[in-house]
């Protein structure tokens, strides 16, 4: 029984990108175009082939881990493999690059139509783009708006990505004659394939503009400042993802990628952020603590007058209802801990009033 893990060189566990990048390393290592006449290269050729078919499937692959290469579904004879031994004689020297007269080979391509979604429909959006900006403390909490500056493909601004000059008519493309898509037939190791891709002329509109935009040349996107507002919600954790639709890179004639913001958000010097509530710790006298009193308190809406009742301890909480975060409507709480603020030192008219204070039995 072959074992196809250790053909390929990858552990059981291996994840499917593991088995791609371990396949497509060995298929341009023993590729026949790199090893001719070379039948040991060969076969290794055939046997990494046959295990991708395989591992690439998570249904053969459940069925090959469960019952072995018998009893996983594999034919080498079948599906397109042609002959008894997988590749039944046929003939790599077919596989030439570049001479004009054998078929082009892309191992990338082949497996890309084979396994689904090709080369050419991965095109269709265009690139996905990530930053990292930073808000204080308070932003994340009430939100806010920050205007970023971009330098990116995006659509042009003279043609408004349709890459005609302005006033120029459209006629009809001439390589796929108008449908936007043109036939390839590509012969690989495992067949013959016939696939449909879009037009890289046109970009699958049908029509290319008679005369061409001068500022993109016709491709209506190109390198260029967009500044994008970036709305940070009341709430934000430090690490969150904003995710803005349509903000990345543009392509011609297709979905343009997403943009993401990763938010960092500064830690504040005093207060805490709890889901929609916010914590702090105020520090008050003992003389506050023990015949009450008022204290000032800083916090985010500014400064508000804490009453401390008399006989408070050291650990207690107090609660101003409706000063935490905006949430749904509404707002949190905001919990503020008592630390009473015992004197390292006593002056002796200090140190007589506790002495009286002990006499009394406090």
């Amino acid at each position: 029984m072959k074992d196809y893990y250790k053909i390929l060189g990858v552990e059981r566990s291996a994840s499917k990108d593991d088995i791609k990048k371990a396949f497509r390393k060995l298929a341009h290592e023993h590729h026949p175009d790199k090893t001719k006449g070379d039948k040991t290269a060969e076969q290794k050729f055939k046997d990494a082939s046959e295990a991708y078919a395989v591992l690439s499937d998570e249904q053969k692959r459940q069925q090959y881990d469960t019952f072995g290469s018998a009893g996983a579904g594999f034919n080498p004879g079948a599906g397109g493999f042609g002959g008894q031994g997988g590749f039944g004689g046929f003939d790599f020297s077919q596989f030439t690059q570049g001479n004009g007269q054998g078929f082009e080979f892309d191992i990338g391509d082949i497996f890309g139509d084979f396994f689904g979604g090709g080369r050419q429909a991965r095109q269709q959006r265009g690139r996905d783009i990530s930053i990292d900006i930073q808000v204080s403390f308070e932003e994340s909490v009430f939100g806010v708006e920050r205007d970023i500056l971009l330098t990116k493909t995006a659509s042009c601004l003279t043609c408004n990505g349709s890459g005609a000059s302005p006033g120029s008519k459209m006629e009809t493309c001439k390589k796929c004659n108008g449908k936007g898509k043109v036939n390839e037939t590509r012969r690989s190791f495992i067949g013959v394939f016939n696939t449909t891709k879009v037009c890289d002329l046109c970009h699958g509109k049908g029509q290319v503009p008679k005369d061409k935009c001068a500022t993109c040349r016709g491709e209506g996107v190109l390198e260029r400042q967009q500044e994008i507002t970036v709305k940070i919600p009341p709430g934000m954790e430090d690490g969150e993802m904003i995710r803005l639709g349509g903000m990345g890179e543009a392509i011609p004639s297709g979905q343009p990628g997403d943009l993401y913001v990763k938010v960092h958000v500064k830690p504040h010097p005093s207060i805490k952020k709890e889901g929609i509530n916010l914590i702090m710790d105020t520090k008050v006298k003992l003389t506050q603590a023990l015949t009450g009193g008022e204290q000032t308190v800083k916090t985010l809406d500014g400064e508000i007058v804490l009453n401390i009742p008399a006989g408070t301890n050291t650990g207690e909480i107090l609660r101003i209802k409706g000063k935490g975060v905006p949430h749904g409507g509404r707002r949190g709480d905001l919990f503020i801990r008592i630390i009473i603020d015992i004197p390292k030192k006593l002056s002796k008219a200090a140190k007589q009033a506790i002495e009286e204070l002990k006499r009394e039995g406090l």
